[in-house]
């Protein structure tokens, strides 16, 4: 990989560039490591503040915030500019990052969670819509392919980190570990990034601002997804909160397409996106790409850590073949592109390993060995890792430059939407089958109370329990109970990944330009005709 190859825009030295691709990187690196780092110190935390809807929504709300944050952050850093925008996510991430690691209570932690998504959908779309704004098409699959790295990177450390913390330190340090690598990000940031600064006027960009465009997606994102977490559990799935939740959330979509078909003057995501089939096949990819693979990073640290009774830190260990392999298959992509100009067979590939990957996990049961799951884990490690910048660089190349960030944050939340939905639906599935398991634990002879524990929505923030059961009958009842109930979680996963397949035969292919135009950003930018869009 010759970064010769990739030469610095137009007025800046390479010095520079490397500087601001290191702050980009701890941007991308903090962001994905709060995805990550808490998913082998959830049960910890859970059972401390004695909460067991905690284990969905520490992880939920965060994913959740990102999806409903990801299109307003592009839009504000359209209007003001990147270099302000993505200052403020940063320093959004550090102080919301201090909110979560001195909570007091769950509600808190959970409210701090929140805060720290809307940041990170900021750090994840602004890092990437600048290197696009620093790049030709073809080049910036080079540098995208590089914060994949730094993406599995994180993924990869932070179950090892939460681990770790939970066990020796204390799991507040998940979050005290954010404030030295945000505050070094926004001093390199502050001094080293240089692009188009429109200086726009407060009055006049609150003005620009698509206000019911932004709210309209909001009730969507949030409405949805809590009806979708509360049904069969907080309430009954015919009961009038989830119902009223779930509809007026879809009717919020109306509100939203309407707001930027008629209203908005500056909309939030141009409908002209979704003219072409490719980039609604592309985006359905993305949705599809972003609902499976997170579950894994997410889930299977709860089948190492209940069936096979892992610590934290040592289920850590156990998903870094995971998330190696999605680092490889990011970097081996970038330079793919970058040599051929070629993304859409890569596309094919990946949804291919992916499926197959999430297939065998349907496979793990309490005598699964090792070695089944890290060959499983390299499967669809790679396929996910071959789908994180192909969908970006497709429907950027069907797009005018002017056209690249709003295209890149629509992909962006609709990814971060698949995300959160993933793990909010997954962890309904997961609750309901435990719920089902209840009889085979008191057939086993366990007692009501511990049977209670671990089965319905509190299974999840009970497996510190599972080590304290010395019967083997009701032991392996426990075991076969969380595999069968995380089985029918990888079902699903591998029917979307299916659907992936089937929407990729539509993506068209196009010829990637090498030529570097800069983005203007302001209220009053002319579009220039959509280049790169030429289909061959």
């Amino acid at each position: 990989m010759e970064f010769q190859d990739a030469p610095p825009p137009q007025g800046q030295s390479r010095i520079r560039i490397v500087t601001v691709m290191i702050a980009l990187a701890l941007s991308m690196f903090v962001a994905a490591l709060d995805q990550t780092i808490v998913s082998t110190a959830i049960p910890t935390i859970a059972a401390h503040f004695h909460s067991a809807a905690g284990y969905t929504w520490i992880g939920g709300a965060y994913l959740l915030a990102n999806a409903a944050g990801a299109c307003i952050w592009a839009k504000l850093s359209d209007i003001w500019g990147r270099k302000p925008i993505l200052l403020l996510a940063v320093g959004w991430f550090f102080i919301s990052s201090i909110i979560c690691a001195t909570a007091v209570n769950m509600e808190m932690l959970i409210a701090g969670r929140a805060l720290q998504g809307v940041a990170g959908g900021g750090l994840l779309q602004l890092v990437t819509i600048i290197i696009s704004d620093l790049f030709s098409v073809r080049h910036r699959s080079l540098y995208l392919g590089l914060m994949e790295v730094m993406w599995a990177f994180a993924g990869g450390i932070g179950p090892i980190l939460g681990g770790a913390f939970s066990q020796y330190t204390g799991w507040r340090w998940t979050f005290w570990i954010n404030l030295p690598v945000s505050g070094i990000t926004f001093v390199l940031l502050f001094f080293f990034l240089d692009v188009h600064n429109p200086k726009t006027k407060i009055m006049d960009g609150i003005r620009a601002i698509d206000w019911f465009g932004s709210l309209s997606v909001l009730g969507l994102t949030l409405m949805l997804l809590l009806g979708l977490d509360f049904g069969g559990e907080t309430f009954a799935w015919k009961s009038p909160q989830v119902i009223c939740l779930i509809i007026f959330g879809s009717l919020c979509s109306l509100l939203f397409v309407y707001s930027e078909k008629k209203l908005a003057k500056y909309p939030l995501m141009p409908l002209d996106i979704f003219a072409r089939l490719s980039n609604v096949a592309t985006l359905a990819v993305a949705f599809a790409h972003g609902f499976v693979f997170i579950a894994g990073e997410y889930y299977i640290p709860l089948y190492l850590q209940s069936v096979h009774q892992a610590s934290p830190m040592r289920s850590g260990v156990l998903i870094l073949p995971l998330v190696i392999t999605e680092a490889c298959g990011g970097m081996l992509c970038g330079a793919i592109i970058h040599r051929t100009g070629r993304y859409l067979e890569l596309i094919w590939v990946g949804l291919v390993l992916l499926t197959i990957g999430n297939g065998l996990y349907i496979n793990l049961d309490v005598t699964s060995s090792i070695g089944e799951i890290v060959g499983y884990q390299i499967l669809s490690g790679f396929g996910a890792g071959f789908l994180f910048q192909t969908p970006i660089i497709a429907i950027q190349a069907m797009v005018s430059q002017e056209d690249t960030a709003t295209a890149t944050a629509t992909l962006g939340f609709i990814r971060n939407m698949a995300t959160a939905c993933s793990i909010v639906i997954g962890g309904v599935v997961f609750q309901n089958s435990m719920g089902e398991q209840q009889s085979n634990l008191l057939a086993s002879g366990m007692s009501e109370s511990m049977a209670n524990r671990m089965s319905g929505d509190a299974a999840a923030a009970s497996i510190e329990y599972i080590k304290d059961i010395t019967d083997p009958a009701q032991l392996l009842a426990v075991k076969e109970a969380f595999a069968w109930s995380l089985r029918n979680m990888w079902i699903l996963y591998t029917c979307m990944s299916v659907v992936g397949v089937f929407c990729s035969a539509f993506i068209l292919k196009a010829k990637l330009s090498k030529e570097h135009v800069e983005t203007k950003t302001g209220l009053n930018i002319e579009k220039a005709p959509a280049e790169n869009v030429h289909s061959v």
